[in-house]
């Protein structure tokens, strides 16, 4: 079977790779299973930059949900009506093109002669074998995927097993909208950049992450929903406190992922501010919280940041 082959039966509506930053990539869910769900605050994750001549407001996105988890709450809903400009991390429609496909077979699999196998522990491999099998997918389907690919891949396949889509995440649900609305799109960062941050981990960070996603599979079906909750809630240090434990172990992933990117958005948010006309700001509800989250990376430039 071509490599073409293996990837079209396995990619899952073209892999979405923003999957991975559901709150804060896999490695958080865990955490759920000694934590209480309550929140105090009856808000949402939504905040707002009021400038004297612009208002930004920023929402965390789930970025799969259930159709359930509809309809949205009016604040949200409120916020995005004012702003004729919305912002994303990066292009939903590019994302899921042909020219992005292209791209995660070219960064995604090992050239011939390599296998996953090869390349990974003996244990790690016997897990993912194990997994894999269980949700009715074959190894040889993924015996040339390096390890970030496989651990988004079975992640994407199991969110859609319990019956999560891309299709009811919230950045998709405002691109749409954005688009049929005629407002103006902009994005952080390109397709391609994206995709580079789990392609350039190194060896060891990718096997970390196969493992522990591969660990994760079993308590994502019991603790996803209450992750829906948190957010609706508007749960602020949950959240922040399940990522400071969660990443604790894997500093650099975590400054990857979430630090340097926060800092350059708030470059951006920063000049955002100095133009005329509200924007909305759409991206991964876990790069709004903590101490080098959006919303105090924010607070140290000066502004006073509001949660709605």
């Amino acid at each position: 079977m071509s490599l073409n082959k293996i990837f079209n039966r396995t990619r899952c509506q073209a892999l979405p790779i923003l999957v991975a930053f559901i709150l804060a990539c896999t490695f958080v869910i865990s955490l759920w299973a000694q934590e209480s769900l309550h929140s105090n605050s009856n808000k949402n994750f939504l905040w707002s930059v009021e400038t004297g001549t612009t208002t930004v407001y920023l929402l965390g996105s789930l970025h799969v949900m259930r159709s359930d988890a509809w309809p949205l709450a009016q604040e949200i809903e409120s916020a995005y009506n004012d702003c004729k400009k919305v912002v994303f991390e990066t292009d939903v429609d590019g994302m899921n093109g042909t020219a992005a496909q292209a791209k995660v077979m070219t960064l995604g699999l090992y050239p011939e002669g390599q296998t996953l196998e090869q390349n990974i522990s003996g244990e790690t491999y016997r897990l993912l074998h194990e997994k894999a099998t269980a949700r009715g997918l074959p190894m040889a389907y993924l015996v040339h995927y390096k390890p970030w690919l496989c651990a988004l891949t079975l992640t994407v396949m199991e969110f859609q097993r319990l019956g999560f889509d891309l299709r009811h995440g919230v950045d998709n649900y405002f691109f749409r909208k954005a688009k049929a609305d005629g407002k103006e799109t902009i994005f952080f960062e390109t397709v391609e950049h994206q995709l580079n941050l789990f392609a350039q981990l190194d060896v060891s960070e990718q096997e970390s992450f196969l493992g522990q996603t591969l660990k994760d599979l079993e308590v994502i079906e019991t603790l996803a929903s209450d992750m829906v909750v948190a957010w609706k809630t508007g749960n602020v240090d949950k959240l922040s406190s399940m990522i400071t434990i969660s990443f604790k172990e894997y500093p650099d992933i975590y400054d990857r992922l979430f630090v340097q990117r926060n800092k350059e958005w708030a470059t951006q948010i920063d000049y955002l501010t100095k133009r005329n006309g509200n924007v909305l700001v759409v991206v991964g509800a876990g790069h709004l919280v903590g101490t080098e989250g959006l919303v105090e990376l924010l607070k140290k430039k000066g502004y006073t940041v509001k949660q709605r």
